[in-house]
């Protein structure tokens, strides 16, 4: 087993590589032209973020910058005493004030720069709360039916996985941007002051280092481009091998060395790339250096040249030095955090082109309010299909629900039977088609009121990663009596008392002191939540899947008991459980086929009748 050819597939990209291809095809111009938009966007967030210290950070970096220019120039006074004629001493003496000047300088520049870094630090946290909040803020509103649109969901990905993280890197690197070109500017502004042809020679000094950055950059680029494929399949093989879903299996079927050999053959072949890669980028590196010490020849024999024809004086030239040195930092600086902003960049710009989108999804905050309470509610002739399916999961579908009814709908798995359980309480809105309840569309009433009006009994609930309370409560405060009441009749109260810190457990074991329940334990609790919200409707959807028939039995005889005076809309496969309702709809292929109450639909002889016999004969 261990020659065993390994096969690894086919592997997706991955989205935190989603723009890798770009940035190989790209190059300097590319990213310059498209640069002062991502530093405008990027203050833009940071102004939002903290304006103090956006204003902050910014001012100190331009002061940083004057006060570099101001110690370059100071430095040919110092230098020009020093070079005169006399004594050495009086020399020094000349230079003393030149020399104090330099050290302010030094020294305001040096606290300036600390004051940017300590706003920018506080900047950093601020920007990514920002952009956090609004990500979740709009994923949370948006439509449910959103989640069901494949673009929707991609673009979510992008910005979650990357976008919203690279908001506080885009931002430090679009400062690191300005500063950068500050520091340039500075420099290229004493060279200009000190004489105008030491301009060309920074140029000179420059441009070497310049072509190194970006085209080792665009190796690096390029590498990992070429490298998604083997960096996906090894997180995957890494998920496999430390993740807490898969930990079982991996050792009843004693796949660790399988799936070792997997993940070792992947980081060999990704190992020996980035070895290539490191060779290359040594030699162009090597490249570079070569073409800036010629460039740095050429700007001293230029220097001299000027110094033999006495077009500067000595003091000026190494005041060019020392500046040219201090320019070719800054682009080193602005080369490396420009293709930083380019790159976050482009995650940046899938952050704001998802929010921008998610934003058009949000349901309108000018409906009215949601009836109080209701006589009864009516869906007439609603149509509706789910995002890019071809085929509608309901078709012309009427069915009226009157207070204190307890009705049930049953079909096949595929018949619409949930689809149509969330359009009545307003978590889809129909295709076509009307939903009212008291006469009042729901599309006029806003959604969050209705919702408040409504309780559901999910079968796919969420096992929330919180305290045993908080997972009845759903953060509302009703009070003890109202917990416990709700506990007792979903029969959670049992499950609590068995918990070693009662309502206060942590139900994940992930965490310290958690706790793990059962499939039923858990399907206890979700019921639970649903009575406690104890609103007007009741939807239950499939809610003793994962009940032994004791408790089933048990929980359909509480639901009736707890019904009085409640609406109750009942979506289950157990028909024995659903013949006491007052009415039911049965669902095929979403469209409504049969309706009455249980006595009616077995004289009926349809599909209810069918699938009831076929239930009731697996007892017999």
């Amino acid at each position: 087993m261990a020659d065993e050819p390994l096969e690894l597939g086919e592997i997706s990209l991955s989205d935190w590589h989603a723009h890798t291809d770009k940035m190989t095809e790209v190059g300097f111009l590319t990213i310059a032209r498209r640069l002062p938009s991502l530093v405008r966007q990027a203050m833009s967030m940071a102004w939002r973020a903290s304006p103090r210290d956006t204003v902050a950070t910014i001012t100190l970096n331009l002061l940083g910058g004057v006060f570099t220019a101001f110690g370059l120039l100071a430095t040919t006074g110092v230098l020009t005493a020093l070079f005169s004629e006399g004594p050495t001493p009086d020399r020094v003496m000349a230079a003393l004030p030149s020399l104090a000047l330099v050290a302010a300088a030094a020294a305001l520049r040096t606290v300036t720069q600390a004051g940017a870094g300590w706003a920018q630090s506080r900047l950093d946290p601020q920007v990514s709360r920002l952009a956090e909040e609004r990500l979740y803020g709009l994923t949370s509103r948006v439509e449910l039916v959103s989640y069901d649109d494949p673009d929707f969901h991609d673009a979510l990905q992008r910005a979650r996985s990357r976008g919203v993280a690279m908001a506080d890197s885009v931002v430090t690197s679009a400062i690191n941007v300005v500063t950068a070109a500050i520091g340039i500017a500075a420099v290229a502004g004493v060279l200009g002051v000190l004489h105008p042809v030491l301009l060309p020679l920074l140029l000179l000094a420059v441009l070497p280092d310049a072509w190194a950055a970006v085209r080792s950059a665009k190796m690096r680029y390029t590498t990992m481009f070429a490298l998604i494929p083997a960096m996906r399949r090894k997180w995957i093989i890494a998920e496999l091998l430390a993740d807490r879903a898969p930990a079982a299996e991996v050792r009843s079927f004693t796949m660790r060395g399988f799936l070792l050999r997997m993940y070792d053959a992947v980081a060999k072949a990704e190992q020996d790339v980035m070895l290539g890669l490191a060779r290359r980028q040594t030699v162009a590196r090597l490249v570079g250096e070569a073409l800036g010490g010629l460039g740095s020849a050429l700007v001293y024999v230029a220097l001299g040249v000027l110094l033999a024809v006495a077009a500067i004086p000595l003091a000026v030239a190494g005041t060019a030095v020392l500046a040219i040195r201090s320019g070719q930092t800054s682009l080193s600086n602005l080369m490396y955090a420009t293709n930083r902003l380019y790159e976050e960049g482009l995650y940046f710009t899938d952050f704001l082109q998802f929010c921008a989108d998610a934003e058009g999804r949000l349901p309108d905050r000018q409906r009215t309010s949601a009836p109080e309470t209701f006589e009864r509610i009516i869906a007439e002739d609603v149509t509706f299909a789910y995002p890019g399916s071809e085929e509608p999961a309901l078709r012309g579908v009427t069915v009226e629900i009157k207070q204190g009814e307890v009705i049930a709908f049953v079909g096949e798995n595929g018949s619409g039977k949930t689809t149509l359980a969330k359009i009545l309480s307003g978590l889809y809105e129909p295709d076509s088609g009307s939903v009212l309840w008291d006469d009042v569309d729901v599309r006029e009433i806003n959604p969050e009121g209705l919702r408040l009006r409504t309780a559901v009994i999910a079968q796919d609930h969420t096992r929330w990663p919180l305290t045993a309370r908080y997972n009845i409560t759903m953060g509302t405060a009703k009070g003890e009596e109202s917990l416990h009441a709700a506990a007792a009749v979903a029969g959670a109260d049992e499950v609590i008392a068995d918990l070693p810190h009662g309502y206060r457990t942590l139900l994940d074991r992930r965490f310290k002191d958690g706790h793990e329940l059962s499939g039923g334990q858990w399907q206890r609790i979700a019921v639970a939540r649903g009575f406690h919200r104890d609103a007007r409707l009741l939807i239950c959807d499939e809610p003793t899947a994962a009940l032994d028939a004791r408790a089933e039995h048990a929980l359909f005889e509480r639901i009736r008991s707890h019904s009085d005076g409640r609406t109750v809309l009942l979506i289950t496969h157990r028909l024995a459980s659903v013949r006491y309702a007052d009415r039911i709809y049965v669902l095929d292929h979403g469209k409504v086929t049969e309706q009455g109450d249980h006595e009616t639909l077995m004289a009926l002889g349809g599909l209810y009748a069918e699938l009831y016999t076929l239930q009731a004969s697996a007892y017999r």
